[in-house]
């Protein structure tokens, strides 16, 4: 099911009474979700995106703009009507219902054509659950699973009347780091399999990265960049999405172009085309070769060895942060307490000082 959001736009009255200033939650937001992909609505807390999942599932009505399942407009139908499945952040499963009774009560109230024996909803929820693979945990209550299972109930019960949507809001953020990866992965498998058009808010981008097959940065309520999440990460439209993708995240430095050359402090790191101006430099830590005759000299901090690479912690007195990582291959041997870097300049991004968006290089 294709969706498409039109100058998608939410405000709340402000809480402090003297200033009748509204609050922008969602912001003229124009998107069209294609058929059966799996899109990831990522920014940090206050940017928008639970509320963005609100207003697709009919939780929230916007304050203008509209919404589209296909071809019909649903932007003032009720959640019930909208054929859409929610997965909390807390999994909202009824405590007193066991795993089957829990999956089969969005089937109970089914009416008309569609209402269902209450054979065929058992038949309907044991299929559900040997998709999520917790089939035989069908008599157990909640409070008898582990946090994963639970989930996976939840993921169950939205699933269990195949919506034309599915929605899911942060659904990780209460498992534990190895559970996380492990459900994230069968979320991606779930999907692919149902082919669902589905849409996940976290703040995670590590998350978001690994199995959505569109990602959507927000901020402040304004898309600020929609795409692959490899491509987001290459080609960052401002300093904003640059800062927020990346594990380890990008190091930033002041710097300046002049004669068609990009200096770090005074030392020239590499050439430009650009006019002469100051400017905001961000590397990502794989951007930097260690080069005993590289420009870019800096003070060692801490080696860290992950295997077949290394992780170089130094200073650099231009840097935004007190220390910023390298990451290089495993092979150089990093010694003194001087570090020197060469750069690969499509990992290096130019931005700009005041407005903090993309200064483009050939």
């Amino acid at each position: 099911m294709k969706v498409t959001l039109q100058n998608l736009t939410k405000t709340f009255p402000s809480r402090n009474k003297k200033e009748q200033k509204e609050v922008v939650a969602v912001s003229n937001f124009t998107f069209e979700i294609p058929d059966g992909t799996l899109i990831g609505l990522l920014g940090p807390s206050g940017c928008g995106k639970s509320t963005t999942l609100s207003l697709i599932c009919g939780l929230l009505k916007p304050t203008s703009g509209k919404i589209f399942f296909g071809d019909d407009e649903v932007t003032h139908l009720s959640p019930e009507n909208r054929g859409v499945g929610m997965v909390f952040q807390n999994y909202a499963l009824y405590p007193h219902l066991t795993v089957k009774q829990n999956i089969t009560f969005p089937l109970e109230n089914l009416k008309g054509k569609d209402k269902m024996t209450k054979q065929e909803m058992a038949q309907k929820a044991l299929e559900t659950a040997k998709l999520v693979q917790i089939e035989e945990l069908m008599d157990r209550k909640p409070s008898e699973l582990s946090g994963g299972q639970q989930q996976r109930v939840a993921i169950a019960r939205a699933l269990v009347k195949m919506p034309r949507v599915l929605l899911l809001d942060e659904p990780l953020s209460n498992l534990d780091a190895r559970l996380r990866l492990a459900t994230r992965e069968e979320i991606r498998r779930i999907q692919q399999k149902t082919k669902i058009t589905t849409v996940f808010v976290t703040h995670d981008q590590e998350e978001a990265m690994s199995i959505s097959d569109l990602i959507v940065v927000m901020k402040d309520g304004i898309v600020q960049q929609i795409g692959k999440p490899q491509e987001v990460y290459n080609d960052p439209c401002n300093l904003f999405v640059a800062k927020f993708l990346g594990t380890p995240p990008i190091n930033i430095f002041k710097g300046k172009v002049k004669d068609r050359k990009l200096y770090i402090g005074n030392t020239a790191v590499m050439d430009t085309d650009i006019p002469d101006m100051p400017v905001t430099v961000g590397i990502r830590p794989e951007g930097f070769m260690a080069d005993e005759k590289g420009e870019f000299e800096c003070e060692l901090e801490r080696i860290e060895v992950m295997g077949r690479d290394i992780s170089v912690i130094a200073k650099h007195e231009q840097c935004e942060t007190p220390v910023f990582r390298a990451i290089i291959n495993g092979e150089n041997e990093i010694q003194g307490q001087k570090v020197r870097f060469s750069l690969k300049p499509r990992k290096v991004y130019l931005f700009d000082n005041e407005k903090g968006s993309r200064i483009e290089v050939n």
